[in-house]
């Protein structure tokens, strides 16, 4: 607990060198219209990924067996790019606009992408052409390359291990290689990166008053999910103006040019 008059407040980060208290404001738009539709709060130091149910509510289905109507495309950036995500995503037939990063090896050395991976073999080829099985562990598969790596003239680029290279593969490991090989491509790239922007320019304008939402003005998950939902509907609000919305004897329409 780092607070006694707030217990729900948690210690997170941004970067390394930048640390702040209290909670994680999420909020989902539309695109189009650039208006907010639903929001949520976090402890500061959960997972983005965590919020995305609450989210989506609205418009996922309440069991993943079931399809929806009309097929849902989801933006978001690295922090939603995770397996488990993306499998639930493809459950729930959602077309996924989520970054995932690329893995990476310390020491500039062989990325698990460099590697020849058939899941439905369960073999993991390296550069130097040496294939090993993939064994199952708790929470995946691992391929040990082991007495291969030694004389190996790859090695030095691939592995500073003693017992060889080892490759671990997560329980979404399909989905994420999936993801990967999409965002290769240039529609898919350009789609992200004219659409995603939107979401970010939206928390600016949530952030950018001395009493916006950079703050939290009361206590406690609930009461502070409250507030975040005001300030939200505020932004809309002023939206609408720039929209043109405006109330005629038929109802409430958008102007028209």
């Amino acid at each position: 607990m780092i607070s006694t008059v707030d217990p729900d407040a948690r210690h997170g980060h941004k970067t390394a060198a930048h640390g702040f208290d209290g909670y994680k404001g999420h909020v989902s738009i539309d695109p189009d219209s650039e208006l907010i539709l639903a929001t949520t709060v976090t402890a500061v130091n959960s997972a983005d990924a965590a919020a995305v149910a609450a989210l989506l509510a609205a418009d996922l289905p309440a069991e993943t067996a079931e399809m929806m109507d009309e097929p849902l495309t989801v933006y978001g950036d690295s922090s939603y790019g995770s397996g488990a995500l993306l499998t639930s995503f493809e459950q729930a037939g959602v077309e996924t606009r989520c970054k995932t990063l690329p893995p990476r090896a310390p020491g500039g050395r062989f990325p698990k992408t460099k590697f020849g991976i058939d899941l439905d073999a369960g073999t993991v080829t390296c550069p130097a052409a040496h294939t090993v099985t993939l064994r199952k562990i708790k929470h995946g598969q691992v391929a040990r390359f082991g007495v291969l790596c030694a004389g190996c003239p790859l090695a030095e680029n691939c592995t500073s291990s003693r017992s060889g290279r080892t490759i671990h593969l997560g329980q979404h490991e399909r989905q994420l290689a999936a993801a990967r090989a999409q965002q290769t491509d240039p529609a898919w790239r350009s789609d992200y990166t004219q659409t995603r922007p939107k979401v970010e320019r939206k928390i600016s304008h949530l952030m950018r008053r001395k009493h916006g939402g950079r703050r939290a003005r009361v206590r406690g998950t609930t009461k502070v999910a409250a507030d975040f939902q005001l300030l939200a509907a505020a932004v809309n609000l002023a939206r609408f103006a720039v929209l043109g919305l405006n109330h005629q004897p038929t109802g409430w329409a958008l102007s028209t040019s």
